[in-house]
């Protein structure tokens, strides 16, 4: 299987999964992209995997349909380009000889979910929207703090393998935030100078992986003393929620 981060917009990465033969795509928000990557590999789009209802997410996914017959398989409490068929947690999905399964993970959007594939060529691979990025995590604009610690924590239990596909390349913007919080982690010191370097050759800074998030990843990090001392001036509230509420504040404020 070869996995590949498409650019879109300014800074968007439309996932594709391919054997091949047979490709899939998550949260195509422009349909040109997939449409030159298909044309050039000699693919058949088989599959159209959404996250959430934001434009920038699905604002491709007609032509796709249209284009190559694709089945669209999103989220059951959005609102999506019709027709799709909906999904939720507990809920399975078999494509290219692979299992995906569907966790709700709210929080940035009301209805968002993530897709989870448990084993491909040997590790897991998670496609989780705008909800956890590399070194950060999506804006609250429709779930509450609470409902986003608990989503982040949900991801953050997956095998540490697990390679980390989200949608937008803002590793390097959250990791100078990252730091500012936890100046004294080394492991975030060295992730970044790795990042740094891939972004100096143009290059993709994902797919990242869940053991690497844990180490350096302040919204998978809010109970550390470290981050807890950081947040605390911060917080109205010093409950887990509170702190990651403030965090998340900090976080839409920093520059």
């Amino acid at each position: 299987m070869t996995l590949l981060p498409l650019p879109a917009f300014d800074d968007n990465y439309i996932w594709m999964l391919h054997d091949g033969h047979q490709a899939l795509v998550v949260d195509p928000g422009d349909a040109q992209p997939v449409l030159q990557a298909l044309q050039a590999q000699h693919l058949q789009l088989q599959a159209i995997l959404v996250t959430h209802h934001h434009a920038d997410h699905v604002g491709g996914v007609a032509e796709l349909r249209a284009a190559t017959g694709a089945t669209v398989h999103g989220p059951a409490g959005e609102e999506m380009p019709e027709p799709l068929q909906r999904y939720s947690e507990g809920d399975a999905l078999d494509l290219l000889g692979l299992r995906f399964e569907v966790l709700d993970v709210p929080g940035h959007t009301a209805g968002h979910i993530a897709w989870y594939c448990p084993d491909v060529d040997g590790a897991p691979v998670l496609f989780c929207g705008d909800t956890l990025f590399s070194g950060g995590c999506g804006r609250l604009f429709e779930g509450t703090p609470a409902q986003m610690l608990a989503s982040l924590d949900k991801l953050a239990a997956l095998p540490g393998s697990t390679r980390v596909c989200c949608a937008h390349e803002y590793t390097l913007s959250n990791l100078r935030f990252a730091r500012a919080v936890e100046p004294g982690n080394m492991a975030l010191r060295q992730y970044a100078q790795h990042c740094e370097s891939l972004r100096a050759r143009q290059q993709p800074t994902l797919p990242s992986t869940l053991a690497v998030e844990r180490d350096i990843n302040p919204f998978l990090r809010t109970r550390q003393p470290a981050v807890v001392q950081a947040v605390h001036p911060r917080a109205q509230a010093h409950d887990e929620a509170g702190i990651f509420a403030a965090l998340r504040l900090w976080k839409n404020d920093f520059r």
